[in-house]
């Protein structure tokens, strides 16, 4: 039998076996698609920007602080329920989100040295980019890209975007660890469907580098 990837209720007519390939230029596609270019666009464009207004003497604690508020802010523009978020089996989340931390965390830990402890500034810009990044990029972009194309699809989405995200921020070097957290964020969030526990493990991970 024939599959169609049509939206409409009026029957169109079979062009081949297995999936036409009409489905991937139908129109109904065309919306989704649009709507998940501009967002990527748009996180990608707040991470660059903040990124770059970083390197300017004095601003990078006000870009720290605004970019992650505007990831925030364009994360929480999904539901929490698309967004994984919610308050069930809490205990459950914090404790895998206390394990991701110490994943994220074991490459850094061949060489850890000591550094200087962060300001409470610092330390709230590190929170807020660190959630705002999850919202952005595990959160809504994941939630589009899984329901127009599937889970495997929004995992290797997303951490294509998140590596991109830090090219102007780490040395080209540091991308490869970058992507290899991003894949693992993505496969739990996908595998689970939670956010809080990639949240969790963000956030300490960056306040213990």
């Amino acid at each position: 039998m024939t599959r169609s990837c049509s939206t409409s209720r009026r029957p169109e007519p079979a062009t081949g076996p297995g999936l036409p390939v009409r489905c991937r230029l139908h129109p109904a596609w065309w919306p989704p698609a649009l709507r998940i270019g501009g967002l990527a666009g748009l996180v990608l464009a707040l991470e660059w920007g903040r990124a770059l207004a970083e390197r300017r003497p004095g601003w990078a604690l006000v870009a720290l602080l605004g970019g992650g508020a505007a990831l925030c802010g364009l994360g929480l523009a999904a539901s929490p329920g698309r967004l994984g978020l919610g308050l069930e089996r809490m205990a459950q989340r914090l404790l895998c989100g206390l394990a991701l931390a110490v994943v994220l965390l074991l490459p850094a830990a061949v060489r850890w040295s000591s550094a200087p402890a962060l300001g409470p500034p610092w330390l709230l810009a590190a929170i807020v980019v660190s959630i705002g990044e999850e919202l952005a990029f595990r959160g809504h972009l994941f939630a589009a890209l899984d329901e127009v194309a599937g889970g495997p699809a929004a995992v290797g989405g997303t951490t294509v975007l998140w590596t991109a995200a830090h090219a102007l921020s780490h040395p080209l070097a540091f991308l490869l660890p970058v992507a290899a957290a991003g894949l693992l964020l993505g496969l739990w969030r996908w595998a689970t469907r939670d956010l809080v526990g990639p949240i969790l493990g963000h956030v300490l991970a960056d306040l213990a580098l």
